[in-house]
């Protein structure tokens, strides 16, 4: 029996569920479309025999041993797996020279994979270097950190990252459902609620792992009580925590990001976190939350406090690199700067201005002044003409009309007296009144 093919039901019984329902072949791999689809670079260089040495960047539960499994049984490569936590430079050298007599004796490549490669030491890392370098052995790492930060250049460059997403709701989803048919999973023993589906699927937070453990675990706890359905109760059970409702679709859902939005406006750190978690625990997209802390950076906060843009953005970043659960910090990090940040609406309300007039007043001509002469005849007609550059001037400001003749005088912008912004419209009030004198 080939190492990859479904073990008997016999062998499989003693099992966990997540390990029985563990796939074989590349065909029945779930998620991870970008770099496995057809076409990728991966997926072509799997088809063609030619895998180079990997590391598995992302999340628990994405499938990063599962895949380092598949590639050695479709390349018809020897699994060995190490761990860096258990294993030491000893452990190292056996298994390359095992490598080397294979390949010597049999031609058989080697498929070294390494469980938690950012744990290694520069030591270990070095005595692999040079056998991964010559093709000893064909390295695939599995890392839930960094790989930049945490294996050394050399090895790194001698590798391809490839990083893996957490799974969607319904990657998860598509998984249990096969894991409650499959003979060599639950073979139908018990059915599925469709709420009790959509929990396990949602709370996983895209871990495969996770989900098939809470089902096996909820399953368990069905068929001991004489029943056959796993409801939503028996799924917040194995979950081990209560599952929030709330409406993903719904009107709850504009009701608790409206919330949240208006807490933080109103400078209310302890109810902007509140509802911030309300929406996490709900299985909202963590994404959609940090876009709406970006805008809000922009339309409440603007510049009486420009770092509050950045911090947003970064959270958003963070949550993008490192996903659930640990995204929950720099959200409520962002969440609570930003709700104490002093407050402005100039950004929204003078884009408001702007665009009346230009809806009132259409395309008003451009002065002449401000306009570009890439030609000797339009610099003739006067285009250009008058202009003075500011930084030939003192304090590198000239008064200087720039708006449209007809909207000479409009007022578009109004600064705040919150933040940084009254030190703008400080310096503002001393230049128009130069403007003015002028």
């Amino acid at each position: 029996m080939d190492l990859f093919d479904h073990a008997s039901e016999k062998d499989d019984s003693g099992k966990p569920l997540a390990e029985r329902m563990r796939p074989r072949r590349l065909e029945d791999f779930v998620g991870q479309e970008h770099v496995l689809g057809p076409g990728t670079a991966l997926r072509r260089a799997i088809e063609a025999d030619q895998v180079p040495s990997l590391i598995f960047w992302g999340p628990p539960g994405t499938g990063k041993t599962t895949l380092a499994r598949i590639l050695a049984g479709t390349t018809g490569a020897e699994y060995v797996a190490f761990s860096a936590v258990l294993g030491g430079v000893k452990e190292i050298r056996e298994i390359v020279q095992a490598a080397r007599e294979r390949r010597r004796m049999t031609r058989k490549r080697t498929l070294l994979f390494v469980d938690e490669i950012h744990r290694f030491t520069k030591a270990q890392q070095d005595a692999f270097l040079p056998h991964v370098e010559d093709g000893t052995v064909t390295l695939v790492g599995a890392t839930t950190e960094n790989p930049s930060f945490e294996v050394i250049a050399a090895l790194l460059s001698r590798c391809r990252v490839v990083t893996l997403r957490a799974l969607t709701e319904e990657e998860v989803q598509a998984l249990l459902d096969r894991a409650v048919a499959a003979p060599h999973g639950l073979a139908g023993a018990v059915t599925l609620a469709a709420d009790a589906r959509e929990a396990l699927g949602r709370y996983a937070f895209g871990d495969a792992r996770r989900a098939l453990n809470a089902l096996e675990v909820a399953a368990g706890a069905v068929r001991l009580g004489g029943r056959t359905e796993v409801t939503r109760q028996d799924a917040e059970e194995a979950l081990q925590q209560r599952t929030i409702l709330y409406d993903k679709d719904g009107e709850q859902h504009y009701d608790v990001v409206s919330a949240f939005i208006k807490s933080m406006r109103g400078s209310d750190p302890d109810a902007a976190v509140y509802y911030l978690v309300r929406m996490l625990e709900g299985g909202e997209d963590p994404r959609f939350v940090v876009r709406r802390m970006v805008i809000f950076a922009s339309e409440d906060v603007g510049n009486a406090d420009p770092q509050a843009l950045q911090v947003a953005v970064a959270a958003l970043h963070a949550v993008e690199l490192v996903g659930l659960p640990e995204g929950v910090l720099p959200m409520s990090q962002a969440a609570i700067y930003l709700a104490l940040a002093p407050k402005s609406n100039t950004a929204i309300a003078a884009y408001g201005n702007a665009r009346r007039l230009v809806t009132e007043r259409g395309a008003l001509p451009v002065p002449m002044k401000l306009r570009n002469a890439p030609t000797k005849l339009m610099q003739g007609l006067g285009y250009g003409g008058g202009y003075r550059y500011p930084h030939n001037f003192e304090g590198h400001y000239v008064a200087e009309e720039y708006l449209p003749d007809a909207l000479r005088g409009e007022r578009i912008v109004a600064l705040s007296e919150s933040g940084l912004e009254k030190a703008l419209g400080e310096r503002w009030r001393a230049l128009r009144e130069k403007m003015e004198r002028k």
